[in-house]
């Protein structure tokens, strides 16, 4: 039976949103499916306002009940930076599921996760560890990015660009208004390739 895959993101100013897109079409090319959520907002709409943030995609479902992910197998959690771990809104979806961390109901499901940083020291391979604690809190198996797939890519050094074998990512700049590039992209795509991949091998009967 094929995996079913939930792609989970929070976006504020669309880059991860961009980066979910794009491991929604790596999963496709790779013969899968998935269904794409977005982590509810916390932030008044007044403050939105104030922080230039466009509004929400109203095509994607909002997720607010975390038993919604339980009918699911694995997970691409797509996490924009907020020193090194989670923003706000991430952390307010899990501490709601401590009924799933009691009877672990997420336990042995597979995840991998995406990010977006303002900067380059943003922390974007710490945030991903920080992020992996959640998912072990959870029983979940963590599958990475690697270098098999992205190696050319990952050693080209002739552009900034984010990413590691942690898992695709990008940078907005401080300001919000750097978009994700080609080859950020590219590697975004090439995760929802090799997660599918890796998670269709197992027995998910």
């Amino acid at each position: 039976m094929a995996p079913k895959i939930a792609i989970v993101y929070y976006s504020m100013y669309s880059h991860v949103k961009t980066l979910a897109e794009a491991e929604a079409k790596g999963i496709r090319e790779a013969g899968g499916s998935c269904d794409m959520f977005q982590i509810e907002e916390t932030l008044p709409t007044d403050v939105l306002e104030k922080m230039h943030a466009p509004p929400k995609d109203s095509s994607v479902a909002t997720l607010s009940d975390p038993k919604t992910l339980e009918q699911y197998d694995a997970f691409l959690f797509g996490v924009p930076t907020r020193y090194g771990n989670y923003p706000a809104q991430f952390k307010t979806f899990w501490d709601k599921t401590g009924g799933q961390w009691q009877t672990g109901a997420y336990w042995g499901k597979y995840a991998g996760v995406f990010v977006s940083t303002a900067t380059q020291g943003g922390g974007q391979e710490e945030t991903v560890m920080n992020a992996i604690g959640t998912l072990v809190h959870h029983g979940m198996i963590f599958v990475p990015l690697g270098y098999k797939k992205t190696f050319a890519t990952m050693a080209d050094n002739s552009e900034v660009r984010g990413g590691s074998p942690w898992g695709a990512g990008t940078f907005a700049g401080a300001d919000g208004s750097r978009q994700p590039t080609e080859k950020e992209l590219y590697l975004a795509t090439e995760q929802g390739k090799a997660f599918y991949q890796a998670v269709s091998r197992v027995n998910f009967a």
